[in-house]
């Protein structure tokens, strides 16, 4: 095996022999807890890579394209070893749980997207964890007694979905996308106004000067928890 292939070896392996337990403790390791929607990321990554026949080292050998930022891209990432900084995670602001890896060689890829109904078929299976997930996820209420019970409640789901069937989860698709070229390496540049080193394709220009974009007083872009928005320095 490669040297630089020997950090993922035990990711690989799991991968490999369909370790989804070992997967998600791996992707706990990032996320800082379980959750279904983690669960269905490191199932969705496995089973992408499988079905590629790639082992995923994250070196631009696949691309993952997700359509959320939320717990299921975390599963992802570390499954497929693909990510925004090795440029192998390309994000598709579509509000969607969805992934589409993909082979770069070839374009051949699979995309899984989660069935509209999984949330509401999820607790009705589990029906004690709808109304904690009301209360402590989405209004951000409840006792530190309710937050313990929901963690350790959405932890025991998050395992137990591991062996639901992928088909009763997702609905699947084969199919051939162009893939993105590969990331270009850029040069830097001083701001000529903070100082601050910047890639030179992020470099406007000001009175003659170089300048960064916040400087420039032009809008960039960041991703939040929700979505991309555009921001200008104030």
């Amino acid at each position: 095996m490669h040297e630089h292939a020997s950090a993922r070896q035990a990711v690989e392996a799991m991968v490999r022999r369909g370790d989804l337990e070992g997967l998600l403790r791996s992707a706990e390791v990032i996320h800082g807890h379980l959750c279904p929607f983690l669960a269905l990321g490191v199932k969705a990554g496995q089973y992408a890579l499988t079905h590629l026949a790639r082992q995923g080292h994250g070196l631009e050998e696949v691309v993952a394209i997700v359509e959320s930022n939320n717990c299921f891209t975390d599963g992802i990432q570390v499954v497929t070893g693909c990510t925004l900084g090795n440029s192998g995670l390309i994000f598709k602001d579509l509000g969607k749980t969805a992934v589409t890896v993909a082979r770069r060689r070839d374009g051949a890829g699979v995309r899984l997207v989660v069935r509209s109904d999984f949330r509401e078929g999820l607790f009705a299976r589990y029906p004690a964890a709808g109304p904690l997930f009301d209360l402590v996820v989405v209004k951000r209420q409840g006792t530190p007694e309710d937050r313990h019970r929901f963690q350790h409640l959405w932890a025991a789901v998050a395992r137990r979905e591991l062996e639901t069937p992928l088909a009763e989860q997702f609905l699947i698709q084969n199919l051939t996308i162009q893939v993105p070229e590969q990331a270009r390496s850029f040069g830097g540049v001083i701001c000529q106004r903070c100082g601050e080193g910047v890639t030179e394709h992020r470099v406007r220009v000001a009175e003659g000067q170089p300048v960064c974009l916040a400087c420039a007083g032009e809008e960039y872009g960041i991703l939040t928890g929700q979505g991309i928005v555009w921001v200008k320095e104030s």
